[in-house]
């Protein structure tokens, strides 16, 4: 399986960007799907998960402002972020995991955020 990502870029603080992650070969449907973010000069942390039953998880950040959804299709998972902060500023990496053996990354996708 391969990831994807598409949707980042510059925006203006308050403002709202959709992050999409295709996954290319299989449905992901069975994996738990998460989005990461790695600021610079600091370690890529989760701020966005759901389980392959459809629990969902948010980092105290992003808890209200962002959400996490998969598509229909079983390739899909994206990420609604509004009210952006200049402290969302990262790349953004999609991650599905099926277990330990198992655990697919994308390459990431620059969003800042930025007067």
């Amino acid at each position: 399986v391969q990831l994807v990502e598409s949707g980042g870029g510059l925006v203006q603080p308050g403002g709202s960007l959709r992050l999409s992650c295709i996954a290319d070969g299989s449905t992901i449907n069975a994996y738990d799907v998460a989005w990461y973010r790695q600021p610079p000069g600091t370690e890529r942390i989760m701020v966005a998960r759901m389980s392959s039953v459809g629990k969902i998880n948010y980092s105290d950040s992003v808890k209200g402002r962002f959400t996490i959804s998969r598509g229909d299709d079983g390739h899909t998972v994206d990420l609604e972020m509004n009210n952006l902060k200049p402290d969302d500023t990262a790349v953004y990496y999609c991650n599905a995991r099926y277990d330990i053996y198992v655990d697919y990354w994308g390459k990431g996708t620059l969003v800042t955020v930025s007067s």
